[in-house]
């Protein structure tokens, strides 16, 4: 009985996600797929749970369904574009913000519709409506297709971060780049679980996150509305004056998205003491100033961060002096199915007017002589419990911990030892060895996609520079 809703939901993201066959002939991507179901899905679900109040008549699930007229693509975007100007709920309003339907044809359109509509809605529960669209933004990210696969984290990934950093009532908790809002939708879970019965309601988190490209805006929105997640979600760029509004937070849970500073009119925030054009070492600034004196943070970031010259050895020095960087995740190959970079987790808290910051940094290596994963091989939650067993309890790495585990992946540098090593974190000790011929098993693509992201990161450092130096020019 228990496995039950379970299978449910996992048919029903079959089926939604084989929809979009429908659409290959138009040229249609996944993500704008994903997008597109957004509009659509948010209409059947609402009067599936009963909450069609906040949908302005003529502008509901059935009125679509029941569209007689000559021209029913015409019809559903101009019921699109009524709901993102009329609809008497801010968040509808937020997710039809705006609307460009991917739909160039009236015929794909019913054929969508119909083929939704025909599912067994009724066997889901609504609490089960979150987790049908988070299945589908999961199949989205591993399709390399879809480009998606960058700002999705997995899953197990997010909820072990979320366990170990111990999300609490009442705390400021923040994403700055939110992407699909994974992070901000596994801490109200883990709070909500964890809190006695009635008590979250009276002193919920202040969930907030930022996201910066506006499809992925809307998707966030529509995540956060079945999650049931009330969070302010502010569209626009965290790295630019936008971040102003945020509060001093409590928990920072990152995936900063990958790539370099790309051509824009906006200026980097003034506040940040290094410029660089890496867009994972301006995130972690903001990350460090963001958060309260005590406040912790886990950050994903690619491997050049860790050992990254110039500004980045400045970073992470200013990193290591503020704040208490007490734990290093080395990220296993294959969790992002868009890049060939390699990435880890840092774990850290703020601690202000503190002269012995950092002095103990533990490493955990998932990487070494570990399966490839992918679409094939998933990435589950029980590939964490050694290093969560190792971690400890506290959410500031201050429980017991001892080098004498089982599988020699855990170890801990002294803080001087990183200072001769001219603040790089890229710790490694094991011996790379294959394991069932595949942990040394690097695919042509991968190679291809790490060249070009450190050859994109090098010339984006040049146009910094340049820019630098036409400044200094036009002051004289």
């Amino acid at each position: 009985m228990t496995t039950k809703p379970a299978r449910t939901s996992n048919d029903l993201v079959r089926r939604i996600w084989s929809l979009c066959h429908i659409l290959r002939g138009d040229g249609v991507s996944y993500h704008e797929y994903i997008s597109e179901l957004t509009y659509l899905l948010f209409l059947k679900i609402a009067e599936e749970t009963g909450t069609e109040s906040a949908l302005p008549e003529g502008c509901r699930w059935r009125d679509l369904v029941g569209y007689e007229g000559p021209d029913l693509l015409t019809f559903y975007r101009d019921m699109l574009t009524y709901l993102g100007g009329h609809a008497s709920s801010p968040i509808v309003q937020e997710i039809y913000a705006f609307p460009t339907t991917v739909f160039s044809h009236s015929e794909n359109l019913k054929a969508v519709i119909a083929g939704i509509a025909k599912l067994d809605w009724h066997s889901v529960t609504a609490d089960g409506m979150g987790d049908i669209y988070e299945g589908l933004l999961a199949r989205n990210s591993q399709d390399a297709r879809s480009g998606a696969g960058q700002y999705f984290t997995p899953r197990p990934l997010v909820d072990s971060m979320v366990r170990l950093t111990r999300p609490a009532m009442g705390e400021t908790i923040q994403d700055p780049s939110c992407g699909t809002g994974g992070f901000l939708i596994s801490a109200k879970q883990y709070v909500e679980a964890g809190a006695s019965p009635g008590a979250y309601p009276g002193n919920p988190p202040l969930f907030e996150g930022v996201e910066i490209e506006k499809g992925t805006y809307r998707i966030c929105q529509m995540n956060s509305f079945l999650h049931r997640l009330d969070a302010r979600i502010l569209l626009g760029d965290a790295l630019t004056t936008d971040a102003i509004s945020l509060r001093p937070a409590d928990l920072i849970l990152a995936n900063p998205p990958f790539g370099n500073k790309a051509g824009s009119a906006r200026r980097t925030r003034s506040d940040l003491p290094h410029k660089t054009a890496n867009k994972q070492l301006a995130f972690l600034q903001h990350i460090r100033l963001g958060l309260k004196d005590g406040g912790r943070a886990a950050v994903v970031v690619p491997d050049n961060v860790l050992f990254e010259g110039g500004a980045g050895r400045s970073i992470r020095a200013d990193l290591l002096s503020a704040c208490d960087l007490h734990t290093i995740l080395r990220l296993p190959n294959g969790i992002f199915y868009s890049q060939g970079v390699n990435t880890n987790v840092l774990f850290f808290r703020r601690r202000d007017g503190v002269a012995n910051n950092s002095e103990r940094i533990w490493v955990y290596d998932m990487r070494t002589a570990m399966p490839r994963f992918g679409k094939t091989r998933p990435l589950l939650p029980e590939h964490f419990a050694e290093f969560e067993a190792l971690f400890g309890n506290d959410p500031h790495g201050r429980a017991p911990r001892s080098e004498d585990d089982a599988t020699g992946r855990w170890r801990c540098f002294g803080r001087a030892e990183i200072a001769d090593r001219e603040e790089n974190l890229d710790l490694v000790w094991l011996t790379p060895q294959d394991r069932d011929g595949e942990a040394g098993e690097i695919l042509p693509q991968e190679i291809a996609s790490t060249i070009l992201f450190h050859l994109q990161t090098a010339m984006a450092e040049i146009e910094v520079l340049a820019e630098e130096f036409a400044s200094e020019e036009d002051e004289r």
